[in-house]
């Protein structure tokens, strides 16, 4: 097979991004069965989600220079063969210590997700970019759903290695796609690897990013959180097989898809600060009316589950807005600003669903899940209230 040398079509981009989101949730049905046959804790277990996280956050911050400096294309081959290895040693390895290590480095798969959005912007105009990425973006909506549902029936009809025997397959079809149909695309490299992070400074000086930032961290670290903590919540509260949880575990999904359509309809009518404002309030009462049913003894998947859609709401009407927020800040750093606030959101994920999996007991797993969710609601609450304020100083209103 001959490598591409010609831009890639777009399912091809499409695939990438999938690919990255698939390697996160498909195995987490599985969770508590590879704690049984480990002999571990869940809350060890559940390392192979954070510690996932903390990886894919460094990466974020690396990959995005080293394809700037030495090409899309060299990258991503990396990062996929990374992923195939990884894979293959998921499968055969029998210490929860070397499962763990071999899992964390199957982060590197990110750089699908990561540098999609670079090829496209070296392929096309800035205006032709938006409306590819628009179309590409709903993989980040599907394949969270798809992930859980097809992981829970693999689980339920062959065990955990399963998964990640799709994994090693998926692994091959990417490095496959990527050799035979991603030609480089950066046509223009950087002279020097530090060149790329010298503008991170000047960021990290203002108030306004701080604030975009720590919006951003906690809406969207909510969805790794829930990710953590939705397998225990499933199996010692509701009693529900594997192949439930992947639909339940989709309900974040089903209310962002909601969400992000009502952020495109009302964007020119109410404006970005709006939308970030309204979309924490929702998620804020949402959760809120749920833990006062479950502490109320209505424990059910309505409730529970139910109260996480608005999550998703809330972060369809916020994350766009505050996405492109976080670049205005300084329109000539824009792509630091991207990847430091991509790197924060992964690393407050990481941190935050660890300190879930140490809390959360099958005794207090009804509200505790919600009550965590909640808090870290109102923190994103309180950065957007911020970023109002930080924004009428800087327009001077």
């Amino acid at each position: 097979m001959k490598p591409a040398t010609t831009p890639p079509r777009i399912i091809t981009l499409i695939f990438l991004m999938a690919g990255s989101m698939l390697s996160l949730n498909m195995f987490l049905p599985s969770l508590n069965q590879m704690a049984e046959e480990f002999g571990v804790s869940y809350a060890v277990m559940n390392l192979s989600l954070s510690g996932y996280l903390a990886v894919t956050a460094v990466l974020q911050v690396i990959f995005g220079p080293l394809s700037d400096r030495y090409g899309r294309r060299p990258v991503l081959l990396g990062s996929a063969a990374i992923f195939v290895v990884t894979s293959i040693g998921c499968v055969l390895v029998t210490n929860i210590w070397a499962f763990l290590v071999l899992r964390i480095f199957q982060g590197s798969i990110i750089a699908g997700m990561a540098l999609s959005r670079a090829v496209i912007r070296d392929m096309m105009s800035a205006k032709e970019a938006v409306g590819v990425l628009g179309t590409t973006s709903m993989v980040m909506a599907i394949a969270p759903m798809l992930g859980p549902i097809i992981g829970g029936f693999l689980e339920q009809a062959y065990g955990w290695r399963a998964t990640f025997y799709l994994f090693v397959f998926i692994g091959i079809a990417l490095l496959g796609l990527i050799w035979a149909d991603l030609g480089e695309t950066n046509k223009n490299p950087s002279d020097t690897f530090r060149q790329q992070f010298s503008t991170y400074p000047e960021l990290l000086k203002s108030k306004l990013f701080w604030s975009y930032s720590i919006c951003l961290s906690f809406s969207i670290s909510c969805f790794f959180v829930f990710l953590s903590g939705a397998p225990l919540v499933a199996k010692s509260v509701l009693n529900v097989p594997a192949t439930h949880l992947g639909f339940y575990m989709g309900s974040i999904t089903m209310g962002f898809v909601f969400g992000s359509f009502l952020s495109g309809r009302l964007i020119d009518r109410y404006g970005m600060n709006a939308l970030i404002f309204s979309g924490r309030i929702v998620a804020v009462v949402g959760l809120v009316v749920g833990l006062i049913s479950v502490l109320s003894g209505f424990i059910s998947a309505f409730t529970i589950f139910g109260a996480t859609v608005f999550i998703g709401i809330g972060n369809g009407l916020t994350l766009p807005s505050c996405n492109v927020g976080v670049m205005n800040v300084r329109t000539d750093l824009a792509g630091s600003a991207s990847g430091l606030s991509g790197a924060m959101s992964v690393a407050t994920g990481a941190i935050l669903s660890t300190l879930l999996a140490a809390t959360l007991t099958p005794d207090n797993a009804a509200y505790g899940f919600l009550a965590f969710l909640l808090a870290a609601k109102v923190v994103s609450l309180i950065a957007a209230i911020a970023v109002i304020k930080f924004e009428r100083e800087q327009s001077g209103s």
